[in-house]
């Protein structure tokens, strides 16, 4: 995807040229999905795999890829980050534009009630795109939807509305207003609000229920960046890592990025394997997931009096009743052969005769479905997995972990009329958080390892926020629960964080480039310890956002458009392909090729073989936004194994906005694990700190 072409000849005209020369019968036909135009230049359409192969050949094409679908990765948290109601704010909160691309949004949400707001900013340039059952507001100020191909399912809305719940979640969770006394039943009640709750909103509804299509998301991205947004939140992201420019979402942030907008993506949901994460290009902000310092408990109470303590978010209440209790592996359903499976109450393994009535205990963790269809008031689960994070279910549930579950497995299969209950979920404190979520993806960055990624971590798991009235709590057919708010987990949740973070510092420096604004969310994190977080900084980057302090981060690492073209001529790009992404007449030469080691960015990555020692050079520059006047000095912080050296070890500066460079020299052993130190730049009053991480690469 390019730039666009000069202006005596459309972009669209272009496309259709370039179609009818690779399909003469291209002409008035509808192989043309979409035309990007207005902030980039490419199009979606429909071609054989030979069609596709003749359009790479032609000059002016940057690339040709394969439409994929992409999967979404899906109250207290802000005042668990000590960013409470009462934080400064800025004067011009309410001209700041969060654009969503997710499944849409819930406009009748309390979250997004537009009482008290002035009239729309004059840079605003969207619409609400018209449709019969969605109207926009003061708030929610631009609104379209994207599908290329025309199908929708049966409980898709042909409008920006929200049929899925995950897009009111994450624009509740970036920008919602305040909205007392919210909770689901009772569970995380108190005040949901996002990160900016003054900001408006615009949404673009690209995933469905079947997901979310690359060619739509590009449109999206197309559009919000001619529309005015100020910042774009992205909790969506491909199964497997590709290449920058073979993926939508790198290349939308791209673009957005040389027009001055920041794209918050979120890390991906396939942890704690490494190298696990997708959306990883260096000018978008990465974010992983972490917890808050809650958590739900579900117990189980026996007929014998022993009580329980597992996990799940259930909001059923059986009132203590106690019910009589049966063993899934004893209740096989024998007319459809199921006898083994019945153990792990798979969907049709269960005799309905024998379940109907009772709670059944099941060898292994599920969604719940064969305990349903059987006819169980509740069930057990005992499972090895991760504790870390919780669902809901569509009946009284607890999994217990491996210990427990042994004995109640015993209880069940050796005590005469067995009985249980389970109790409606109970909060407690979690006193651990935070820490990165099992599920989070993790690093390293799987095509650049020596830019480091993610870049920091903020809330992901049992968020409460917005969710649509037009489905159910757990989006189970079978559910008959309809909320407002909803708690659930996912980087899908952790990346609105960070968003609503990026727009607060946005509104008060509506001029700073969007690596300025990162640089300021990265470099204030609260460090983290690899106690709970073995994977280290490939876990949590730079740490755990801190939203209160980065809006004055005292020094700033900036860089623009020439300085990812210098890195991605370093990595291999030719000119003319760089040409055709920028627009700009740049070449690469030993002048303008920078290596990954020089882009001026916040965190500092270097790897090298198993066993063997490395040594890099990074070089970086500085941009003074805290005191005019001012002092910093370089503290160290380098365990055995890593040398750090930073000259000069001492920056001053007379103005604000001033530059300073200076030189990182790291050497490290590199055995079969990871090394990180860090470098902060203390004023006294600020501290600008970046992680230094040395691995051992094992990437070819």
């Amino acid at each position: 995807m390019g730039h666009l072409p000069k202006a005596e000849i459309s972009a669209a005209s272009l496309h259709t040229s370039m179609l009818q020369d690779v399909v003469p019968s291209a002409v008035g036909s509808d192989i043309l999905l979409y035309s990007y135009h207005r902030s980039f230049n490419g199009f979606a359409a429909k071609l054989t795999n030979e069609e596709a192969e003749k359009l790479r050949g032609k000059e002016g094409v940057v690339s040709v890829f394969l439409s994929q679908k992409k999967q979404l990765h899906t109250s207290r948290s802000w005042d668990f980050m000590g960013f409470s109601k009462k934080v400064r704010r800025s004067v011009i909160e309410s001209d700041i534009v969060v654009g969503m691309l997710d499944t849409g949004i819930w406009p009748e949400s309390e979250s997004f009630n537009d009482t008290g707001f002035g009239p729309l900013p004059t840079k605003w340039k969207g619409t609400c795109q018209k449709s019969a059952n969605f109207t926009c507001n003061k708030k929610i100020i631009g609104a379209r939807y994207y599908r290329a191909n025309g199908d929708f399912g049966p409980d898709d809305f042909k409008s920006p509305r929200d049929s899925e719940g995950h897009g009111s979640h994450t624009a509740s969770t970036a920008a919602g207003g305040l909205v007392s006394k919210a909770s689901l039943y009772g569970l995380a009640k108190g005040t949901a609000r996002g990160g900016v709750p003054s900001a408006r909103i615009a949404v673009y509804k690209i995933c469905w229920s079947d997901g979310c299509y690359d060619e739509d998301i590009l449109a999206a991205f197309d559009d919000a960046i001619a529309d005015g947004v100020d910042i774009i939140s992205l909790s969506v992201g491909s199964i497997f890592s590709s290449e920058y420019f073979e993926d939508t979402i790198a290349i939308g942030a791209f673009h957005s990025m040389k027009n001055g907008v920041l794209t918050s993506n979120s890390a991906g949901n396939s942890g704690p394997d490494p190298a696990s994460i997708t959306n990883f290009s260096p000018w978008s902000l990465s974010v992983a997931a972490s917890t808050i310092d809650r958590k739900f408990v579900t117990k189980v109470k026996l007929g014998n009096g022993e009580i329980y303590e597992g996990t799940s978010i259930n909001t059923f209440d059986l009132k203590g009743k106690m019910y009589p209790f049966i063993f899934g592996g004893a209740a096989p359903n024998t007319s459809q052969d199921y006898t083994s499976d019945a153990r792990y109450c798979a969907p049709g393994s269960l005799n309905q005769t024998l379940v109907k009535g009772k709670i059944v205990f099941c060898d292994y963790e599920s969604d719940g479905e064969g305990p349903i269809e059987a006819g169980a008031v509740g069930a057990v689960f005992q499972t090895g997995g991760n504790k870390d994070y919780v669902f809901a279910y569509t009946l009284p549930l607890s999994n217990l972990n491996l210990d427990d579950g042994r004995i109640v497995f015993n209880y069940v299969n050796t005590t005469e009329n067995p009985t249980a209950t389970i109790f409606k979920t109970t909060v407690e404190d979690n006193q651990f958080a935070p820490y990165v979520v099992s599920f989070s993806s993790r690093g390293p960055n799987p095509v650049t390892a020596d830019i480091l990624k993610p870049d920091l971590t903020a809330p992901g798991v049992d968020i409460l926020a917005a969710w649509s009235e037009a489905t159910t709590l757990t989006e189970d057919e079978d559910d008959t629960r309809v909320v407002p708010y909803n708690i659930i987990s996912g980087t899908s949740m952790s990346c609105p964080h960070a968003t609503g973070a990026a727009a607060y510092v946005k509104s008060f420096h509506p001029t700073w480039s969007p690596a300025a604004i990162k640089s300021a969310l990265m470099t204030t994190a609260y460090s983290m310890s690899t106690e709970n977080n073995i994977e280290g900084e490939f876990a949590f980057g730079a740490g755990h956002i801190n939203p209160a302090v980065a809006a004055q981060p005292g020094l700033i690492y900036d860089a623009g458009e020439i300085d990812y073209v210098k890195f991605l001529c370093g990595q291999g790009y030719t000119p003319k392909y760089i040409q055709l992404i920028t627009g700009n007449n740049n070449s690469c030469s030993e002048e303008t090729s920078g290596t990954v080691w020089d882009l001026n960015y916040p965190s500092f990555a270097l790897s090298g073989s198993p066993g063997n020692s490395i040594t890099r050079v990074f070089h970086r520059t500085v941009t003074n936004v805290g005191s005019a006047v001012s002092t910093y000095q370089a503290v160290v912080r380098a365990p055995p194994g890593l040398i750090i050296q930073v000259q000069p070890s001492v920056l001053s500066f007379k103005s604000l906005g001033q530059k300073q460079s200076f030189v990182v020299t790291v050497g490290a052993e590199v055995g079969n694990s990871m090394i990180s130190g860090s470098l902060t730049w203390d004023d006294g009053l600020h501290q600008v700190r970046s992680p230094i991480v040395a691995f051992a690469s094992l990437m070819e």
